[in-house]
C-alpha cells in the first residue's frame, strides 16, 4: 500500500508539473500571438506592405517538431529599400523590415532589425537614410516593448556566406528557385525584385532579387533553443545581385554565426543547415 501511495504521489507530481509547463507554454503562445497581431495591424495603419507572415512554431509543429512560439512579420517600404540599396546593395540581405514576436523562457518578447545592425554589418553611414529606416520601424512598434537585434560583436559582413556565379541575375534566380522548391521539406514565402521597385520610383540600383523560403522541420529543430534567430536566419533569405562582369553574387545568412550573435553559442543543426544550403545553392549556379 505504501509503495502504491508513493507511486501515485510521483505520478500526480509529474502530472502537475506537466500541466504547469503546458499552462506556461499556452500563456506564452497567447502573448506572442497578441503582440504579433498588434504589429500586423500597425503595419497596415502605417501604410507599409506586408511581404510575409511566418508562424515558425505552428509550421514546425505541423511537421512533428516542437519549439517555442515564434512569429516573424516581414514588411516593406520600397522607398526606404531603394535608398538603402543605393548605398550598398548587399544590405538587401537584411531588408525589408522585420519584427519577431517570440517566447524566450516563457516570456513573450519582441525583437526587430534596427538601423545600427545595417551600419555594422553593411557599412552604411548616411544618417538621414538610417533615421528614416528607424522612424518607419517605430511607426509599427508604437508603444510595444521591443529590443533591436544585438549588434555587440557584429562586424562588416558578419555571418554572410557568399557564392559567385557566371549566370546573370535572372538565370541564377531561376535556377535557385527551381532547386530550392525541389526540396520536399521547403515552403516558399516570396520574392522581392529590389531593382524593379527602385525603377518604379525613378531610382536606379544594381539588379538585385531577394528570395524567401524555409524548411519548417529543420528550421524548428535549429530554433528549438534559439527562437530569436527566427528574425534573421529563418525564413532563409537569399540575395542575388549583379556583378560588373555580367555574372552574379549570391549571399545568405550563416545560421551558426547568427546563433552565436544572439546566444553566444551554436549547435550541430545550425552547422548542418549551413552545409546543406551551400551544397544546394552551388548545385544550382555552377
Amino acid at each position: 500500500m505504501f509503495r502504491y501511495c508513493v507511486a501515485l504521489s510521483i505520478i500526480l507530481a509529474v502530472f502537475t508539473v506537466s500541466l504547469s509547463v503546458l499552462a506556461q507554454s499556452s500563456t506564452a503562445q497567447s502573448e506572442v500571438d497578441e503582440n504579433y497581431l498588434v504589429l500586423e495591424a500597425a503595419v497596415g495603419t502605417a501604410g507599409l506592405t506586408e511581404v510575409a507572415s511566418i508562424d515558425h512554431a505552428r509550421l514546425a509543429q505541423a511537421e512533428g517538431v516542437e519549439m517555442p512560439a515564434s512569429r516573424v512579420l516581414i514588411f516593406s517600404d520600397p522607398e526606404i529599400n531603394s535608398s538603402i540599396l543605393a548605398g550598398n546593395v548587399r544590405a538587401g540581405l537584411d531588408l525589408p523590415f522585420r519584427a519577431l514576436s517570440f517566447d524566450q523562457d516563457d516570456l513573450a518578447q519582441i525583437t526587430y532589425t534596427g538601423s545600427q545592425f545595417l551600419v555594422e554589418r553593411h557599412g552604411l553611414t548616411e544618417t538621414s537614410m538610417l533615421e528614416a529606416f528607424d522612424n518607419r520601424m517605430l511607426d509599427v512598434l508604437g508603444g510595444l516593448v521591443a529590443k533591436p537585434a544585438p549588434t555587440d560583436g557584429l562586424t562588416l559582413d558578419y555571418g554572410v556566406i557568399e557564392l559567385k556565379s557566371k549566370l546573370n541575375v535572372s538565370e541564377a534566380v531561376g535556377r535557385l528557385t527551381e532547386v530550392v522548391m525541389a526540396q520536399d521539406d521547403t515552403v516558399w514565402f516570396g520574392e522581392i525584385d529590389f531593382a524593379a521597385e527602385a525603377s518604379q520610383l525613378g531610382m536606379e540600383i544594381p539588379e538585385a532579387v531577394l528570395l524567401l523560403f524555409g524548411g519548417p522541420a529543420p528550421g524548428g529543430v535549429a530554433m528549438a533553443d534559439f527562437p530569436a534567430i527566427g528574425l534573421d536566419a529563418f525564413c532563409q533569405k537569399l540575395l542575388v545581385y549583379a556583378d560588373d562582369d555580367g555574372g552574379s553574387t549570391i549571399i545568405y545568412n550563416d545560421i551558426a554565426a547568427l546563433a552565436e550573435l544572439y546566444y553566444g553559442t551554436s549547435t550541430k543543426p545550425h552547422r548542418a543547415l549551413n552545409e546543406r544550403l551551400t551544397a544546394t545553392f552551388r548545385s544550382a549556379i555552377e
